[in-house]
């Protein structure tokens, strides 16, 4: 597994040479064509909370995937200023390849403040030490992307129920839990955290659909890709720590699916939900 220096290196997105508010960064290694989306998501918010101070936190994240990105070219980052107001503050982002947009999002950050609290709680599960990593699941598995999972992925998953690379999930259950961090230390930058949560956010998000199905990732002419996402930052947590990502998937209809889950901390509290739309075209044979 590599070490968290190369997430970091594309989540320390720099300043383009010339005017406006405009960045870049490279990208992660791919086994396939395409960029992974967490990566862009990731840097996204990292983009946007460079043109805001270190006072107003991110809190929230809403984006379109708009064209899958080339891993072999670097990614620009336009940042637009929309509003700073006494409270809080709005970025749109536009990622940008060979002058076209892969991804279109806005970013919102808010001045820490007093106010009601309150959060669901976090289901009982065997914690992470009683599970096994993905990574230990896949070794061995003759196949690039299990390959790279095994080997080079820049974050470690640890599913609570069977994961689905291979197998589906016989029980075809809509819910499912799995325990991720970036393994190693990150440095104490809460931006980058909530940048790393959003980079793995990514990870696991539409496998209830898959699970609901009975489906594993593998399915012969199957062809899953995300069409939207959105992300609330609830409460501070380190992406470099076990957090718990609980899913589930409350429809599926004319090739699209909807997911959300809810990220708890090693404490159980709430620190993070998310919700994306995805596209799942799975061959005929399958849909009855």
């Amino acid at each position: 597994m590599s070490t968290p220096a190369s997430l970091l290196d594309v989540l320390d997105v720099r300043p383009h040479a010339g005017p406006g508010d405009v960045f870049t960064a490279p990208n992660l290694p791919q086994w396939r064509p395409r960029l992974f989306g967490g990566q862009v998501l990731g840097q996204v918010a990292v983009a946007a909370g460079r043109t805001v101070g270190p006072e107003r936190a991110l809190h929230s994240l809403h984006a379109y995937f708009l064209r899958p990105g080339d891993p072999a070219v670097p990614v620009e980052f336009a940042v637009e200023r929309l509003r700073d107001g006494r409270s809080f503050s709005s970025r749109r982002v536009q990622a940008v390849q060979n002058g076209v947009p892969i991804l279109s999002g806005i970013a919102s950050f808010q001045v820490p403040a007093e106010g009601l609290d309150h959060a669901e709680a976090a289901p009982d599960v065997p914690a992470p030490e009683e599970l096994r990593s993905d990574a230990e699941l896949l070794e061995g598995v003759d196949h690039p992307a299990a390959r790279r999972i095994a080997s080079s992925r820049p974050v470690e998953i640890r599913h609570v129920q069977a994961p689905l690379y291979l197998q589906g999930d016989p029980d075809r259950s809509p819910t499912q839990a799995a325990w991720l961090r970036v393994p190693g230390a990150l440095p104490d930058d809460p931006l980058l955290h909530r940048a790393a949560l959003a980079y793995v956010s990514d990870f696991t998000v539409l496998e209830p659909v898959l699970r609901r199905h009975g489906l594993p990732w593998s399915t012969p002419g199957a062809s899953v890709a995300s069409l939207d996402h959105a992300m609330w930052w609830h409460r501070e947590a380190r992406a470099d720590e076990w957090v718990l990502f609980v899913g589930d998937t409350p429809s599926a209809s004319g090739a699209r699916a909807l997911a959300t889950a809810r990220m708890f901390d090693r404490q159980g509290r709430l620190v993070a939900t998310v919700a994306q739309e995805g596209m799942i075209r799975v061959p005929a044979d399958l849909l009855a």
